[in-house]
């Protein structure tokens, strides 16, 4: 948010975890991370990593251990729940743990994402949809299985 003309992250710089994230796919992301090439200034960020297996975490750690020898200048965030600060992951990198509490205001927040959310010229796409043109909603619902 300190650079507000500066896009959002890529595709391929995050990963969000979940207890079906295979080790193939945290190994290819961490590759795509500590493996020195000209990709430029990523920053890559695993989302809640604490929900991978303990098999997929253990080989995750591992693969981190072997290849942040490669590049000692890669980018990487690793979020977890802190109320899962004791899972695997989150102890095996605690070492580098941060305490992160939002340092802007939610309304500020959400400013900034519908900077880079909002559809610049509206047409007949899915963003009408949304309020204010935005490409991105969140529909939710306090009632389990209102069709939404």
């Amino acid at each position: 948010m300190n650079s507000p003309d500066q896009p959002l992250p890529m595709f391929d710089e995050v990963l969000l975890c979940t207890p079906q994230t295979t080790a193939e796919q945290v190994g290819l992301f961490l590759r795509r991370c500590l493996i020195p090439c000209s990709r430029g200034e990523k920053i890559y960020t695993m989302l809640y990593a604490d929900e991978l297996s303990y098999d997929v975490s253990c080989r995750a750690e591992e693969l981190f251990q072997h290849l942040q020898h490669c590049n000692s200048s890669y980018r990487l965030v690793i979020l977890c729940n802190c109320e899962r600060e004791h899972s695997y992951i989150p102890s095996a990198f605690s070492q580098y743990k941060v305490h992160m509490i939002p340092q802007r205001p939610r309304a500020e927040i959400q400013q900034y994402l519908q900077h880079h959310y909002r559809v610049a010229q509206p047409s007949s796409s899915a963003a009408s949809v949304f309020k204010d043109n935005m490409c991105v909603g969140i529909v939710s619902s306090k009632r389990a299985g209102v069709g939404k």
